[in-house]
């Protein structure tokens, strides 16, 4: 009877899933679901491994992932993805909300110090490390843009930052703001295409010393600068505002105050770009996420961040959706750690171990496999905004400019 009931379970999941797949338990007893060769296997080694599935759905069945008390042969891809299409990952939503509500009352980035200790735990890994697996030099850590017949990373990336320099109608001698400039790629990128001068303004530490020391080898510093500083310490204002990938660090209760440092870095008249990650509707941010990668992250609506948008004095210009470009980003970023695991691990063997591999890779692919769904809430939105309502000379009055030739 317990045989039957295991196999029906399995099964039950494999239709949902959509996808051949086996389960082999601690003593050897397997159970296989759908047609012809299982595209991957769970293999689970320890009995406290099945219980802390049966008690915390798959965020215990990650845990004993990376505690290495389960293995995955196969396609970890198609496993995370039968995952999502089955509903596994949301079936202990009333369980891990408490652990996820914790977690914020616990290290929320409402205070600065707190936002600094939790960005360093991420991007403070240094410069040696996301150099092997990031694109090459520009190291951008954000979605790129993908155009049709794109070959590289490394173009796609540049097209990604010349795509936003378009939409800001950034010009020569303009002074704007990197917000979380991480390495500097946009500000490299912006002067030498543009001749806009730029200021980073980040809170980790480590990054914040690696990029003025670049900005000074190249003898760049009357043209570029980095400050360390929380993004909501707003000291001047710029004709451009540029924030990629930071509002999905605001945290949960802090995004009214941050996309309002976002306005008030911005002179009046002045353009912005908030190219961040966004649910479609109210939804708590995946605690494996919060718990295991960006810890004090925590991603908002698209609805919400209008709103607070209008509510900063800020016009709305143009949204659009690059969902399907940060899948194919991630799928990059996967292979390249992947390959290069070997000199990853021979950086620090110590702090990138095996549980951290299987955790960034459960993290690159999982999202990958996320942002390619097709009923997935979770996208990725290029929202550009200006400081009081632009007129019909001082922004173009269609998107024909943006799709102009692609610059070397």
């Amino acid at each position: 009877m317990v045989n039957l009931s295991l196999q029906a379970a399995v099964d039950s999941l494999g239709e949902r899933a959509g996808v051949a797949f086996a389960v082999v338990l601690p003593r050897g007893a397997a159970y296989q679901t759908g047609v012809g060769e299982p595209v991957f296997t769970v293999v689970f080694r320890t009995d406290g491994a099945l219980v802390s599935m049966l008690a915390r759905g798959h965020l215990g069945l990650l845990e004993a992932y990376f505690d290495q008390e389960v293995d995955l042969q196969g396609d970890l891809g198609a496993a995370m993805a039968a995952g999502m299409r089955s509903g596994f990952d949301v079936r202990f939503d009333a369980v891990n909300s408490v652990e996820n509500n914790l977690l914020e009352w616990r290290g929320a980035n409402r205070d600065a110090q707190q936002a600094k200790t939790n960005a360093r735990a991420h991007y403070g890994l240094g410069e040696s490390f996301y150099r092997l697996w990031l694109d090459d030099p520009l190291k951008m850590y954000t979605c790129a843009y993908w155009r049709e017949g794109t070959q590289s990373l490394e173009q796609a990336q540049r097209d990604k930052i010349d795509h936003v320099c378009r939409k800001i109608d950034l010009r020569r001698g303009e002074r704007f703001v990197d917000i979380g400039c991480g390495f500097g790629g946009f500000m490299f990128r912006a002067l030498e295409t543009t001749g806009a001068l730029g200021t980073g303004v980040n809170t980790t530490t480590e990054q914040v010393q690696w990029l003025d020391a670049e900005i000074r080898r190249r003898g760049l510093q009357e043209q570029l600068q980095v400050r360390e500083a929380d993004f909501r310490d707003v000291n001047a204002q710029f004709d451009k505002v540029v924030s990629i990938g930071v509002l999905e660090h605001a945290g949960r209760d802090q995004l009214a105050e941050v996309v309002k440092a976002h306005a008030d870095f911005l002179k009046p008249g002045g353009l912005g770009m908030l190219h961040f990650i966004g649910h479609v509707g109210r939804r708590d941010t995946e605690l494996f996420i919060r718990k295991h990668v960006f810890p004090g992250g925590w991603i908002p609506s698209l609805a919400d961040t209008l709103v607070e948008m209008e509510n900063a004095g800020l016009e709305v210009i143009d949204v659009e959706n690059l969902r399907r470009h940060y899948a194919l980003t991630l799928d990059e970023w996967a292979r390249r750690f992947g390959a290069n695991w070997p000199a990853i691990q021979a950086l620090d063997p110590e702090r990138f171990n095996e549980r951290f591999r299987r955790i960034w890779m459960c993290y690159l692919v999982g999202c990958a496999e996320m942002f390619r769904s097709e009923v997935g809430q979770t996208h990725l939105f290029q929202v550009l905004f200006s400081k009081g309502n632009i007129s019909r000379t001082s922004y173009p009055m269609t998107r024909e400019h943006l799709y102009g030739h692609r610059a070397p």
